[in-house]
C-alpha cells in the first residue's frame, strides 16, 4: 500500500517536472501490525478502483486538452539535474501580434498618491525620470455640451490614476445600479440558497479545532484600561464630581407652566397667542337650509384627501341641542391647538412702512435747471421736401439747411429770413459748417461730391482769410502716395458765393455721404459714405485725403473726433470703437446693446458719449468708467435720429421718428467720485410725421440756449427759451 501511495505521487509529481523524494517515517507501533495486514487487503481494493479513476481522468484531461487546441504544448524530458521528467514549452517568438506600440501608453508613475501633484502640471514620472504631463480636461461647460451630444458620457467615471475618462463595463454598471437600488452587488447571490451543513451530518462532524493557535494571554488577565476607567469613575465619586441617582421627591417634580404668562420682558412685548378661528353658521347644530351638503357634495367631501377639504367636518341638522352626538375630531382637534401654541413663532415682525414716493430719486425742479428751450420761436418752411441736414455757424448767427431735393438755404436765426439759396443737382446728404472763428464756409455734400461754399457778405478780413484757406495762391505738394479722392478749386479771383469755390470728388457710392464731421481745429474733415471702406479723413491745408481703415468689421454708421485729444470714434451698427490716431491703436470697444446705432455725440470735455440707435434707447457712456453704459434712457416711443450735446450749456436734445424732441439737463462734475446729473426738462412737439419718419436732426446754437431741428414735415424750427 505504501508502494502504491509512493508511485501515486510520482506520477503526480512529474506532471509538474520536479521531484522530490522523502524518506517515509512510520509512527505505528509493533501492535498494530497485526491489525494492518487485516487491513491491507480491504485497502488494496480500494487502491485499485482509485487507479481506475485516475486513468479515466487524465484521459478525459486529455480529451479536454486536445479539444481546446492548447498551443504551444510542452515537451516531456530528463532533468540533467533531478534525474526526473519535466515539460519544457518553447520559446515565444514575438510577432506583430505582440506589438504594443500602437496602444496608448498609460500612465505608469507608480503606486503613488496622485493628491501631491493637484497644483502641479505633470502627474508624475516615468521610468526615465521624465515628467508624465497632465492631460488636458475641459471645463465643466465643456463636461454638460459633451453629455449632450454623447448620450453614453455619463456611463464613464474620471481614473485618478490615469487621469483620464476610463468607459464603465456592463458589470460594474449593473453594480452600481444594485447598490442604489440597495441590492446585493453580486448577481448571482441567491438570498434562498439552501443551507450548507459544514461541521454536522453524518462524516461532517468537528473533530478537530478551527484554529490551532494558542489562547492569547489577555483572555485571563484583568485589562489595565478598564481598571483605569473603572478608578477614574470611583474618584469622581469620592471628589463629589459625580453625584449619584437621589430618589425623586415631590420637589423634584416637573413644574407646568403658562409659556404665555410669564413676567413682561424689557424688551418688545411678546406677540400674542394665535386665537382660533370663531364658529360660523356651519357648526351649527341647526344649520341653515343653503349649508347642509347635497348627496353630490357629500361624495365628493369624502372622496377629497383630508388634507385637501376645505373643512374637516360636514354640517348636520339636529332637531335639538340634546341630541347632537360627540364630536369625533374633538381630541384631534385639541392637539392641533395646542401644537399652534406651542410652534407659535416668538419673534414679533416690524413692518416696515415705506412710502413709495421716497424710493424714487429726488431731482431738482426743472424750474431750477433755467435756461432751455420750452416754445417754437419761428419756423422755415422747405415746402413738402424732406429735410436731414442741417447746421449751425461757430457765432450762432446762421443756420444752414438741405433738403432732398437738393435745395441748400442760408437764414438768420433771429428771423428767420433766407439771405442765400443754393440749388445742387441732387439730394443733400450732409451739410457741415466749419468750426474756425476766423473764416467762414460749410460743406455739403452731394452724390460722389463735398462742395465748399463761401456765404455772402462777409467782413473783409474773413472773406480774405477763408480765400487763402480755400484757394491759396499756391498749393500744396502733392502727396508721395496719391488718393482716388480729387481736388478741385476754382481760382480766387473767380471765386463767388454763387458756386462751391472746393470740389472733393469721392469715389463712387450708391447714396452721397450721410456724415461729414470737422475736428475741432477746423482743418480736417471727415466723412461717412455707403459701402466698405467709406469713411476718409481730408486736410483742407495739404489739400490730401487718406482713408485711415483698410477693413473695418461691419457698416460704419457715424464717426467723430474727440473734442481735445487725437482720437477717433468709429460706430458700427452694435459697436462704438475708439481709436489714437497718433499712436494708430485701438483704444477700447464700447457696447451699448443697441441692435442699430442711428446716432452719436461727445460731450465738449470729451469724457462721455451718448448714442442712440433706431430700437429707441439713448445710453450715456463714462470713457473712464467703463465700456458698459452708465444708463440708458427709454423715452422716445420710436426710434431716434438724431442727438446732440450743447457746446457751453449742461444740456443735451434727442429727435425721433414720434415727432418728439427731448431736452435733458446733464451737468458732468470735475469730482470723478460724483455721477453724472441726468435729469429729463422739456418734451417738445411741433414737428408732423410723415409716412412713418418724425425729426431727423437737432443742434444746438453755440451762445444761446437755443435749438434747431429739421423734420420729415419740410419744416426747420427754432426752439428758444
Amino acid at each position: 500500500m505504501g508502494s502504491e501511495d509512493e508511485g501515486e505521487e510520482g506520477d503526480d509529481t512529474s506532471d509538474d517536472g520536479e521531484v522530490d523524494e522523502f524518506p517515509e517515517i512510520d509512527a505505528r507501533s509493533d501492535t498494530e501490525d497485526d491489525e494492518e495486514a487485516e487491513a491491507e487487503v480491504e485497502e488494496s481494493e480500494e487502491d485499485e478502483d482509485e487507479d481506475e479513476e485516475d486513468e479515466s481522468d487524465e484521459d478525459e484531461s486529455d480529451a479536454s486538452e486536445e479539444s481546446l487546441h492548447v498551443w504551444p504544448k510542452p515537451k516531456t524530458v530528463i532533468s540533467e539535474i533531478t534525474g526526473q521528467p519535466k515539460r519544457v514549452y518553447p520559446e515565444i517568438e514575438p510577432d506583430y501580434d505582440s506589438d504594443s506600440s500602437t496602444e496608448d501608453t498609460p500612465n505608469r508613475v507608480g503606486n503613488i498618491p496622485m493628491h501631491w501633484y493637484d497644483d502641479l502640471p505633470h502627474v508624475g514620472y516615468d521610468i526615465n525620470g521624465k515628467k508624465v504631463l497632465r492631460p488636458a480636461r475641459g471645463d465643466e461647460l465643456d463636461k454638460f455640451l459633451k453629455t449632450v451630444e454623447d448620450p453614453e458620457s455619463w456611463t464613464s467615471a474620471f481614473d485618478k490614476n490615469l487621469q483620464m475618462d476610463k468607459p464603465l463595463t456592463a458589470e460594474e454598471l449593473d453594480i452600481i445600479r444594485r447598490l442604489q437600488e440597495n441590492e446585493n452587488p453580486d448577481a448571482n447571490y441567491d438570498p434562498y440558497e439552501p443551507t450548507v451543513e459544514w461541521f454536522t451530518g453524518k462524516g461532517k462532524e468537528e473533530v478537530m479545532p478551527l484554529s490551532a493557535a494558542p489562547e492569547p494571554k489577555r483572555r485571563w488577565i484583568p485589562s489595565k484600561w478598564e481598571k483605569q476607567k473603572v478608578m477614574k469613575i470611583v474618584r469622581a465619586i469620592r471628589q463629589g464630581r459625580i453625584l449619584p441617582n437621589k430618589p425623586k421627591t415631590a420637589d423634584n417634580q416637573p413644574q407646568f407652566y403658562a409659556i404665555w404668562n410669564d413676567e413682561p420682558a424689557p424688551g418688545p412685548a411678546p406677540p400674542p397667542a394665535p386665537k382660533p378661528r370663531l364658529p360660523g353658521h356651519a357648526e351649527s347644530y341647526n344649520p341653515p337650509e343653503e349649508y347642509l351638503p347635497t348627496p353630490e357634495e357629500r361624495a365628493k367631501w369624502e372622496a377629497t384627501d383630508p388634507e385637501d377639504r376645505e373643512r374637516d367636518f360636514l354640517p348636520q341638522k339636529y332637531a335639538a341641542l340634546r341630541l347632537v352626538p360627540a364630536y369625533d375630531n374633538f381630541i384631534k382637534e385639541r392637539f392641533n391647538r395646542q401644537l399652534d401654541l406651542y410652534l407659535a413663532p416668538r419673534v414679533q415682525r416690524v413692518k416696515l412702512q415705506i412710502d413709495p414716493e421716497s424710493l424714487i430719486p429726488k431731482l431738482p425742479s426743472p424750474n431750477s435747471l433755467r435756461p432751455f428751450p420750452v416754445y417754437k420761436s419761428l419756423q422755415v418752411p422747405h415746402g413738402d421736401v424732406r429735410v436731414r441736414a442741417i447746421s449751425v455757424s461757430p457765432d450762432g448767427a446762421w443756420v444752414v439747411s438741405g433738403d432732398e431735393s437738393g435745395v441748400v438755404r442760408l437764414w438768420e436765426v433771429i428771423v428767420g429770413k433766407e439771405v442765400k439759396r443754393w440749388t445742387l443737382k441732387s439730394k443733400v446728404g450732409a451739410v457741415e459748417w466749419c468750426p474756425r472763428t476766423d473764416v467762414s464756409f460749410f460743406a455739403v455734400a452731394v452724390e460722389d461730391h463735398i462742395h465748399f461754399i463761401v456765404p455772402p457778405n462777409l467782413p473783409g478780413p474773413v472773406l480774405t482769410a477763408t480765400q487763402h484757406v480755400l484757394t491759396p495762391a499756391h498749393l500744396p505738394p502733392p502727396p508721395a502716395n496719391p488718393s482716388p479722392v480729387k481736388w478741385s478749386s476754382v481760382p480766387a479771383a473767380q471765386s463767388s458765393s454763387d458756386s462751391p469755390v472746393l470740389t472733393l470728388n469721392l469715389p463712387s457710392s450708391p447714396e452721397p455721404p450721410k456724415q461729414l464731421v470737422w475736428h475741432r481745429k477746423g482743418d480736417y474733415l471727415a466723412s461717412v459714405s455707403e459701402g466698405q471702406g467709406g469713411v476718409w479723413i481730408h486736410q483742407v491745408s495739404r489739400r490730401h485725403s487718406q482713408a485711415p481703415f483698410k477693413k473695418v468689421k461691419g457698416t460704419v454708421q457715424l464717426v467723430l473726433f474727440h473734442p481735445i485729444k487725437p482720437h477717433f470714434f468709429v460706430a458700427t451698427q452694435r459697436y462704438v470703437r475708439m481709436y489714437n490716431l497718433a499712436e494708430q491703436t485701438l483704444l477700447k470697444t464700447l457696447t451699448p446693446g443697441i441692435r442699430w446705432i442711428s446716432s452719436m455725440d461727445v460731450h465738449p470735455s470729451g469724457d462721455h458719449l451718448i448714442v442712440g440707435g433706431y430700437d429707441r434707447k439713448l445710453c450715456w457712456f463714462d470713457l473712464e468708467l467703463s465700456d458698459k453704459p452708465y444708463k440708458i434712457l427709454r423715452y422716445h416711443s420710436r426710434a431716434l435720429r438724431s442727438v446732440h450735446f450743447h457746446p457751453t450749456y449742461p444740456l443735451f436734445a434727442s429727435s425721433s421718428d414720434d415727432g418728439s424732441i427731448q431736452v435733458f439737463h446733464a451737468r458732468v462734475y470735475n469730482d470723478l467720485m460724483t455721477n453724472p446729473l441726468i435729469v429729463p426738462l422739456k418734451i417738445l412737439r411741433g414737428h408732423a410725421v410723415r409716412d412713418g419718419l418724425g425729426v431727423f436732426s437737432v443742434r444746438w446754437v453755440p451762445r444761446q440756449p437755443w435749438l434747431v431741428s429739421a423734420g420729415a414735415d419740410g419744416q426747420v424750427a427754432v426752439w428758444c427759451s
